[in-house]
């Protein structure tokens, strides 16, 4: 028996779903789901959830979502467009910062959730109210959603350098990207308002390597930890740089 695409099936926030979206129209939405999974119109990705193909790629079993795309659109589905956005190795990737694919997607969300692996690689939830960081439209290949700002993602990437798992010289390579790219003044000004001290401080430090003029200076009141992002200078003591912290 042929089964019917429901005509909207594509009219969502996020291509990926979950049984209660459909509460309204199905009975039993985890068993249409499941006939429509085995007419290969979704598929079963990880436990309550389902991905839409784009129409384009319904035919196609071998297509896989990145899993940037993946992540943003599993936050959407869960929390609502306004409440999302991709951060940290994730916005530097959207910002073509960080050149090479990672396995881990990391996506701001209102509320504390531990990490959640899926076909496509672990997505990493970081608590973070949204309505206070400078965030810009993402759209991907499963949702239109926001990712932060190059200046939020390079401060991002300097207060928390582990949340994604890349070594911290790849950390530090793509703040070196974003720091070319970024408005200083606009920097400055969101690490004052967040009390992102130390990470704009790393940020700068970083900066000061590769620009012609320093960004602006916020001097911390004790040397802060560069915690490895990049290789040591003798400098580093006037940009506000101490030695690595004892384990």
């Amino acid at each position: 028996m042929a089964v019917q695409v429901p005509t909207d099936l594509y009219d969502r926030d996020t291509l990926l779903v979950r049984p209660r979206d459909f509460a309204d129209r199905w009975a039993n939405p985890t068993k249409e789901l499941g006939r429509l999974a085995d007419a290969g119109i979704v598929r079963a990705v990880s436990h309550g959830y389902w991905l839409i193909p784009p129409a384009n790629r319904v035919t196609d079993p071998a297509w896989r979502p990145e899993v940037e795309a993946f992540g943003l659109a599993l936050g959407v589905a869960d929390y609502g467009p306004e409440a999302v956005a991709l951060m940290g190795v994730s916005a530097a990737r959207h910002h073509g910062a960080l050149p090479r694919a990672v396995a881990v997607a990391v996506v701001a969300v209102p509320r504390q959730r531990p990490p959640l692996p899926t076909p496509f690689g672990e997505i990493v939830f970081a608590q973070r109210d949204t309505a206070r960081l400078a965030t810009e439209p993402a759209t991907t290949t499963l949702v239109t959603g926001a990712v932060t700002t190059v200046e939020q993602t390079m401060l991002d990437l300097a207060d928390r350098p582990a949340l994604g798992g890349l070594q911290r010289q790849e950390v530090g390579d793509a703040i070196s990207a974003l720091a070319i790219r970024a408005d200083w003044a606009e920097v400055l000004d969101l690490a004052r308002r967040q009390r992102l001290h130390a990470a704009y401080v790393r940020a700068r430090w970083i900066a000061a390597r590769i620009l012609d003029t320093s960004p602006p200076a916020w001097p911390p009141r004790q040397p802060v930890d560069g915690l490895d992002l990049v290789e040591p200078r003798p400098d580093d003591a006037a940009l506000g740089i101490g030695p690595h912290a004892p384990a």
